[in-house]
């Protein structure tokens, strides 16, 4: 369901949002761990058998990855990226639809920035910024 946060709600549901975060994050490691095993089997004498059965284990992972981003989104977050541990919360400014954003390592919301901007657009929210819904 979708939904503008305040500042304040953004950080009231934020270490729900980075404990999903980082479930996500373990299960991106895990398919890349995965796929160079798979990698090294296909150069090496492993048996049809053994690479199916590691295919399959990579699927399956793959599926979890994509849930968990699922889950993660249905807190009302945006992803936009997993490697690089960036999320927006969609908010407003007046009148105008922004983005409040949070990296990972943050341990709370202060910054946003326009929805064209991304990251490198990032803005300190103010602590009497009350523009923000």
């Amino acid at each position: 369901m979708f939904s503008f946060f305040t500042t304040n709600e953004a950080n009231a549901v934020l270490p729900d949002v980075i404990k999903k975060f980082e479930f996500a994050l373990a299960k991106q490691n895990e398919i890349k761990k995965i796929e160079k095993e798979l990698e090294m089997s296909v150069s090496t004498t492993n048996s049809f058998e053994d690479f199916v059965t590691l295919k399959q284990t990579l699927n399956s992972a793959i599926t979890k990855f994509y849930e968990s981003v699922e889950v993660l989104e249905n807190t009302g977050v945006v992803v936009k990226s997993i490697e690089q541990g960036l999320l927006d919360f969609p908010s407003k400014r007046f009148d105008e639809e922004v983005w409040l954003c949070w990296k990972h390592g943050e341990t709370e919301i202060k910054f946003w920035h326009e929805k064209d901007s991304g990251f490198m657009g990032r803005k300190p929210i103010e602590v009497s910024d009350e523009s923000l819904v």
